[in-house]
């Protein structure tokens, strides 16, 4: 986790992400996303999951830096790859002192590193994360086409990874692609979040199929989504009293969308992992456009 310097209202980000909202109180939105940031990095802790927490820089400034799984990600293989962002100033936010200190403290080892930050001078983008819903069982990739996504950038991502890429478009109410795929879907060892009803039609079927399988597959509706309802993450503690237990992580505002969905379905989702917490992100969420799980850069054991 990134903790903010600078965070604000990122104009370069605003065209095609459309959760963000404009603000022009640039010292207490700063102020509240820290106070926000601070509350879930310490709810995760005390769930008993180790959390690496590394301070933003001043300079350069950069306002979304709170949200690190777009530009990194961690592998059990020991890879550390690096993406190709679409706004220049979320280029910015590549930090190897940050890398650095997840080895440092969270004992990764890094064996190689996959670095396809370049792809961005040439207009393609890829997103980490976001743009990337990994199924780590069946070692399958979901990506949503959109300019954050580019398509052969995600075929080469799974053939260097070994996962099989699942690439569908999904559009917004107002007709534009979803900014990223992690906004509409979510997948845990044993559930799998999925807003089916903004995937094209033409696809919709072949993904829902995908999905399948021993997991428990929950719908969600398009209101739902808007609140960050598949934008959860779940994460394994490695407290003594809590060893190898599955911890949902997710917003207030997410877990108030799941509770009103019709039917059993946040029953399901409680029974299909061992905890689940909620922490109050509104100012992260609105202003940058992001939820819990853009704010988590997730890192699994490599040492075996």
């Amino acid at each position: 986790m990134v903790r903010p310097c600078s965070f604000r209202h990122n104009q370069q980000t605003s065209a095609t992400n459309r959760f963000q909202r404009s603000t022009q109180r640039q010292q207490s939105d700063a102020s509240g996303a820290s106070a926000e940031f601070d509350l879930l990095a310490r709810r995760i802790a005390d769930a008993g999951v180790n959390v690496c927490v590394v301070e933003d820089t001043p300079l350069p400034v950069k306002p979304d830096a709170i949200f690190p799984n777009n530009w990194v990600s961690f592998h059990s293989d020991g890879t550390v790859a690096l993406y190709p962002m679409m706004a220049p100033n979320r280029r910015l936010e590549r930090r190897a002192d940050v890398i650095a200190s997840v080895e440092r403290q969270l004992g990764f080892r890094r064996r190689r590193v996959l670095d396809l930050s370049g792809h961005e001078q040439h207009g393609r983008y890829l997103e980490g994360t976001g743009s990337l819903v990994l199924d780590h069982v069946c070692r399958v990739a979901y990506a949503s086409r959109s300019s954050r996504t580019d398509e052969s950038l995600v075929h080469s991502w799974c053939e260097q990874l070994g996962y099989e890429p699942v690439v569908f478009d999904a559009l917004g109410i107002d007709g534009v692609p979803v900014y990223h795929t992690n906004v509409l879907l979510s997948i845990g060892s044993r559930w799998a979040l999925v807003c089916s009803e903004v995937i094209a039609a033409a696809d919709r079927t072949r993904v829902l199929q995908r999905l399948g399988g021993g997991r428990e597959l929950i719908e969600i509706d398009r209101r739902a989504m808007e609140q960050f309802a598949a934008n959860v993450l779940e994460l394994r503690c490695f407290a003594a009293d809590a060893q190898g237990k599955q911890l949902l992580i997710m917003s207030d505002r997410a877990r108030s969308a799941l509770q009103r969905l019709p039917g059993d379905a946040w029953t399901r989702l409680q029974g299909a992992v061992d905890q689940v917490a909620a922490v109050p992100i509104p100012t992260i969420e609105n202003i940058g456009g992001g939820g819990v799980r853009c704010m988590l850069a997730e890192v699994p054991d490599s040492k075996i």
